[in-house]
C-alpha cells in the first residue's frame, strides 16, 4: 500500500496545519513498522494543491500497466462527484471504499451513479466499520483527549513531543 500525504489539501482549510513535511513524517512513522506500507513524497515534492486525478496520472506514468485502487472513506467517496475530473479519477483507479458514519453504501452508490462507469469501478470493504478519521484524531488532541490505539504509538509520541494539533485544524471547505 502506498501512502501519499497531500502537499496542500484543496478541500480543507489549512489553518493550524503543521505543514506537508510534518504530515509526511507522521506518515513515515505510521508505516515504519509494517513492510506492506510505503510512503511517497510525490505530492509534497510537486507542491501546491493536491488533486487526486493529477496524482493518479503520475502513478500511471511511474507504474505503467499496474491496476490502481484508491482507498477512501465513505464520506470522501460520497463527495467524489464534486472533485476535479471525477470520471477520470475512477477511470485511472478502482475506488476501494470503507464505510463511515453518515455515508451508507446505498447512498454512496446512488451519488456515484452521476459519474459515468463509476458504479462498475467501486468496491466496498467487507469489514466492521471503524469511525476513526484524521479529523477525529485532531479534535481529540485539541481537546486534550488521548489518541492511543487510534494512531500508531510513534505517531502519538511525535504529536505530543511537537505540540501538534493543539488547536482545531482542517475545517472542510470545498472539493478534492
Amino acid at each position: 500500500m502506498l501512502i501519499i500525504p497531500v502537499a496542500l489539501p484543496p478541500h480543507k482549510d489549512a489553518e493550524g496545519d503543521p505543514g506537508a513535511h510534518v504530515r509526511l513524517e507522521l506518515c513515515r512513522l505510521a508505516a515504519s513498522h509494517d513492510d506492506r506500507f510505503e510512503v511517497s513524497d510525490l505530492e509534497v515534492r510537486r507542491g501546491g494543491a493536491s488533486y487526486t486525478v493529477d496524482t493518479l496520472r503520475a502513478l500511471h506514468a511511474t507504474f505503467p500497466g499496474d491496476e490502481l485502487s484508491f482507498i477512501v472513506g465513505g464520506d470522501m467517496a460520497f463527495s467524489l462527484p464534486t472533485w476535479r475530473e471525477p470520471a477520470e479519477v475512477v477511470g485511472l483507479a478502482r475506488l476501494a471504499v470503507a464505510e463511515r458514519e453518515g455515508a451508507r453504501q446505498a447512498d454512496i452508490l446512488e451519488r456515484l451513479a452521476t459519474i459515468p462507469s463509476a458504479a462498475d469501478r467501486v468496491d466496498f470493504f467487507d469489514l466492521p466499520r471503524m469511525d476513526v478519521s484524521s479529523s477525529l484524531v485532531r479534535r481529540r488532541v485539541a481537546t486534550g483527549r488521548p489518541i492511543r490505539y487510534l494512531v500508531p504509538d510513534p505517531v502519538a509520541e511525535y504529536i505530543a513531543q511537537h505540540g501538534l494539533y493543539r488547536s482545531p485544524v482542517g475545517a472542510p471547505t470545498s472539493s478534492a
